[in-house]
């Protein structure tokens, strides 16, 4: 089968791989659409951050080389002898996060966690397997398309349940990336009054507007925290910070009301340098996450099958597989008009 494999930096490849042999408790998904990722793009720009070269991953038992992809869905094609939930034919999503699974699910992922598509074999593919545990059917309003965004939205889902925001709430989003837009999106539905938003992008800022920012500001020509509070005189409740540099972060703090929340949502390709006093002086709360847990999964699958959250206005460019790197990586890297981009596989719908 035809899949894109990550080498190294700068270095993915689109070429014949072979399907590893389907476990008793995995199926097999061919894969229709598959979505690039920050994760996606921080391993093509500057890896490995979490793909296994030295040894392989404790949890998949994989090793560089392997197929990329962790936002996808598809069609079973196959079902292990143990596979009791699904048949072959039925529309799913893969939650790709991979854990221990002996910790209650709002610590098990912090317990060691590992994502299919990252430190093993994922979506990039014509097929690819996954543990039944990790499957989850796409209701009938949402076409295979819209599977292909459940994953990153269901990142921005729990962010906005980490910060335990309230109706009314007054936000700052730092970074109109794709994750920064979800996030938009699911602070609006979870009862934002007033949502700022800042990037270097007016084109991104643009898109924010769109989706549900009610201001947005070019934070290469404002003081965030003067934008903030001629808005918000105290302070944002909630500010999420996701860039994920040094600049970001410490004005995610400033813009943010005392005893407020900052929820960092971002990877950091590499450490920052900041004053803890920037808390100590102020009362703002710092706290983070990394994925999301299975029931926020389901519940994301749920809310935009009511159409409660709509994250498909993200979605900037459809390419084939085949121009994954050019149409893709290097789309991402340099055209700052692109937010998430989704790559056809079989295209089925």
């Amino acid at each position: 089968m035809k899949a894109a494999v990550w080498h190294g930096v700068k270095d993915i490849r689109v070429e014949e791989a072979e399907l590893k042999a389907l476990k008793n408790n995995e199926v097999t998904v061919r894969v229709a659409w598959a979505g690039i990722c920050g994760s996606d793009l921080h391993e093509y720009q500057e890896g490995p951050v979490f793909v296994p070269v030295n040894a392989p991953d404790e949890l998949t038992g994989e090793i560089a080389p392997l197929t990329m992809g962790h936002e996808f869905a598809g069609v079973i094609e196959a079902v292990g002898k143990d596979v009791t939930k699904y048949k072959v034919g039925d529309r799913v999503v893969v939650n790709p996060t991979l854990t221990h699974g002996i910790k209650h699910e709002d610590v098990d992922i912090y317990d060691g966690f590992s994502f299919i598509g990252l430190h093993g074999d994922g979506g990039f593919a014509t097929f690819a397997n996954a543990p039944e545990a990790n499957i989850y059917k796409l209701p009938e309003t949402l076409s295979l398309q819209d599977g292909a965004l459940v994953e990153p939205t269901a990142v921005a889902v729990q962010a906005v349940k980490e910060a335990d925001m309230k109706f009314g709430d007054t936000v700052a989003v730092f970074g109109a990336g794709p994750i920064g837009l979800l996030t938009i999106i699911a602070a609006k539905a979870a009862g934002a009054s007033k949502i700022l938003v800042f990037d270097l992008s007016d084109y991104r800022l643009g898109k924010a507007k769109e989706l549900g920012a009610t201001h947005i500001f070019n934070s290469g020509q404002v003081n965030p925290s003067e934008a903030v509070r001629n808005e918000v005189p105290d302070g944002v409740d909630v500010t999420f910070e996701v860039a994920g540099v040094g600049p970001t972060f410490k004005s995610s703090i400033d813009v943010t009301k005392a005893r407020g929340t900052v929820v960092i949502v971002s990877i950091f390709a590499r450490p920052i340098e900041w004053n803890p006093m920037m808390l100590t002086n102020t009362g703002v709360k710092v706290t983070s996450t990394i994925a999301y847990s299975p029931t926020t999964f389901q519940q994301t699958v749920d809310l935009m099958g009511t159409g409660q959250l709509k994250p498909q206005g993200i979605v900037t460019s459809q390419i084939k597989l085949d121009n994954i790197v050019e149409g893709g990586f290097e789309a991402l890297t340099n055209d700052k008009t692109q937010a998430k981009i989704l790559v056809e596989l079989s295209g089925e719908m």
